[in-house]
């Protein structure tokens, strides 16, 4: 079974994937675990809008997309907003990938194909850290 620190809706989340099926197979695991997906957007373009609209306090997003990749929408979500955390996910997972994405602030990095149970992890590190940060 898995856990999760959360099933409260206050915790928005947006996931970002230029793949139908990708954003399909996230949404449907964040959802099991009780987890509340306010939006989702097919580019780094569109996504934009989705997190001013929704305000979510964590983007999920594919590196690899047309226009502007996830390592661009991570730069200009930190840049452009405040607390609002980025997992950056990725089927490139070298070294050199991973510390792109971390450098350009992303909280996480997961390789694709993603497995559930380091997604929720990882979700539940970074509830744990916004719940520590308001204490």
């Amino acid at each position: 079974m898995n856990e999760t620190l959360t099933g409260s809706s206050d915790f928005k989340i947006v996931v970002v994937d230029d793949s139908d099926f990708s954003r399909s197979v996230i949404i449907k695991m964040l959802n099991e675990a009780g987890h509340n997906v306010v939006g989702q957007a097919s580019s780094a373009t569109s996504a934009i809008q989705v997190i001013k609209d929704k305000k979510p306090n964590l983007v999920i997003t594919d590196i690899v997309m047309p226009e502007v990749s996830g390592i661009e929408l991570t730069e200009k979500i930190n840049q452009d907003f405040d607390n609002i955390y980025v997992i950056v996910i990725s089927s490139l997972s070298q070294e050199h990938v991973v510390l792109e994405a971390i450098g350009a602030g992303a909280a996480d990095f997961l390789s694709k194909p993603i497995n559930e149970q380091q997604l929720i992890d990882s979700l539940n590190k970074i509830i744990a850290q916004i719940n520590k940060d308001k204490k």
